[in-house]
């Protein structure tokens, strides 16, 4: 096969083939005399592969998959995965918690959730611990107007009650969604005033498609990576059910 073969399939460049096996994503190509790259359906699995893992994982995790399996290190490249369905699930749950935050918001007309059920007040440390960000991204969000939390004021340390971690939840989603502070310190607004939540109902369904998608699209990169795993003769996919996907 040659890199046109491979390339015409994905509708993308023979460079891009070229330098997706320079960066370790298909495993190294063999050479004529004259010099020719010789592809074989190992390399042509393998490009499926990687291009169904970055709408699932992202480019850089779906580069990092593809070396680990390269260099025979597949719990390496499981861990990757693991990681990717565990942050899936972690968007669900403050998905989950943000459209039950909305629900009392609609249903009471205020902008806090049941006391008896609220959270402790955390520190910034603690809260950025919590989000798995750095303390100098709340203060970003801070700056922004998406947080506004309490000070003390004998220390003047910041102090986030029940509904400032709502809003880190809900902004630390939107983001990953790809949504920009402005956007992002709006909808919170919204949220705080109880007014109207048109904007704030289409950013989750938005980002509800969205995880819809990567989870869709994890199932597809899972056959492709099956498949792949068998051309590579890897003990552990012997025990796999054949696949072919095309």
């Amino acid at each position: 096969m040659r890199p046109f073969d491979l390339a015409r399939e994905h509708g993308i460049s023979t460079q891009a083939v070229r330098n997706y096996e320079r960066d370790g994503f298909l495993p190294p190509t063999k050479r004529t005399a004259s010099g020719y790259r010789i592809y074989t359906e190992a390399h042509a699995a393998a490009l499926r592969a990687f291009l169904s893992l970055v709408p699932a994982y992202g480019h850089a995790a779906a580069g990092q998959i593809m070396n680990a399996l390269h260099r025979d290190a597949l719990d390496d490249a499981l861990v990757l995965i693991d990681r990717g369905h565990s942050q899936l699930l972690r968007d669900r749950e403050t998905l989950e918690a943000v459209r039950t935050a909305v629900d009392h918001l609609t249903a009471e007309g205020d902008a806090t959730t049941d006391a008896s059920a609220a959270p402790a007040t955390r520190t910034i440390g603690e809260l950025a611990h919590q989000l798995r960000v750095t303390p100098a991204t709340l203060r970003n969000w801070e700056d922004a107007g998406i947080l506004t939390p309490a000070r003390d004021p004998v220390t003047g340390h910041r102090g986030y009650g029940p509904s400032d971690i709502r809003d880190a939840e809900f902004a630390h989603l939107l983001r990953r969604g790809g949504y920009l502070l402005d956007h992002i310190s709006t909808v919170v607004r919204q949220i705080r005033t109880a007014g109207d939540t048109d904007t704030l109902a289409t950013a989750l369904d938005d980002w509800h498609h969205k995880l819809t998608t990567q989870g869709l699209a994890m199932l597809t990169a899972a056959t492709h990576l099956s498949h792949y795993l068998t051309l590579l003769h890897h003990p552990a996919a012997q025990a796999l059910p054949p696949v072919r996907p095309r």
